[in-house]
């Protein structure tokens, strides 16, 4: 009877569907998530941080604690668009997330800003999710014909819209920009500007120019490093984007998808190809990363409660 009973329970696990199936939750307490890409940029916010408690699913670590005096998980995105796609939904499964907030360095691309200020985009677009186009015999370009462009070429590099599906919908929508949450966009055109910033590096390499918080426009992620004058013309010149990173319009697109108030905190490390000399990234990262970090934790003690999800 026992292995008949086994035998049941054997068959219905590898054959009935598997449809509302949840991650376990880690962690019942509303929470702010706080995002960075890799190490460096998340070590200030572990930092400040109290209360600390870790867990770790598939070798990725979300440390719960006290910051700004808000409850918060803290977690590494991981480097580029899928990892950071894929870790901001393992976020949101396994814990009860009112808010999305991301803290890191970025290209600068907008000639006003300088190493050092911290933007803040009013949206992000995917520059890199893209059509590689053929080239006809008189060099002239032939898109592919079921393309959503919304911008002209770079090269053979066609910008294309990215896909996002929509509950009840049977077609996905095309879409390049995705809006950070405008309430707390109105918080940080208060607030951000009135941050005081750092000058000067650990290594007492100081900039030329006081770095100052920038708040709206348009910024852009890629999976690349983008370290190319040509291509930062592009991006400044075509979608008037004042940073480039890799992964910020990843996290844009999840939160939109689950419903969740998300804003981004990117200060500049390098010129993303207009550097003078070389990308300074390994110069001025530390600062920067330590800048976006001070504009969020300030950012954090002034963001009102979300009592629950939108």
């Amino acid at each position: 009877m026992r292995r008949l009973l086994a035998s049941v329970l054997l068959l219905a696990a590898l054959f009935l569907p598997t449809t509302g199936f949840a991650a376990p939750a880690l962690d019942t307490t509303p929470r702010i998530a706080v995002m960075s890409a890799y190490a460096p940029e998340l070590v200030v916010l572990l930092a400040a941080t109290r209360d600390k408690q870790t867990y770790s699913v598939n070798g990725i670590d979300f440390t719960t604690g006290t910051l700004g005096g808000k409850k918060v998980v803290l977690v590494l995105s991981g480097i580029s668009m899928v990892n950071a796609a894929m870790t901001t939904q393992m976020l949101v499964d396994r814990f009860d997330v009112r808010a999305l907030l991301f803290s890191g360095v970025a290209g600068g691309v907008d000639g006003g800003l300088h190493i050092g200020d911290v933007a803040v985009p009013g949206r992000w677009g995917q520059y890199l999710e893209t059509h590689i186009v053929r080239q006809t015999a008189d060099g002239s370009l032939a898109p592919v014909p079921w393309a959503s462009l919304p911008y002209p070429p770079m090269g053979v590099f066609q910008p294309s819209n990215a896909y996002v599906r929509r509950e009840g919908k049977a077609e996905p929508e095309r879409k390049f920009w995705f809006a950070v949450d405008p309430a707390l966009l109105a918080l940080a055109e208060k607030l951000v500007p009135t941050v005081v910033l750092d000058r000067c590096a650990a290594n007492r390499t100081c900039l030329e120019t006081t770095p100052k918080g920038v708040v709206g426009g348009d910024a852009v992620s890629g999976p690349a490093f983008m370290d190319n004058a040509a291509w930062r013309d592009y991006l400044s010149r075509t979608m008037q984007a004042r940073v480039v990173d890799m992964e910020t319009a990843a996290v844009a697109l999840v939160a939109e998808q689950n419903r969740l108030p998300f804003i981004a905190f990117r200060s500049v490390s390098d010129l993303a190809g207009a550097d003078p000399d070389t990308n300074r990234i390994n110069t001025f990262l530390g600062l920067a990363a330590s800048n976006a970090a001070k504009v969020l934790i300030s950012f954090l003690a002034e963001m009102p409660l979300i009592d629950r999800k939108n």
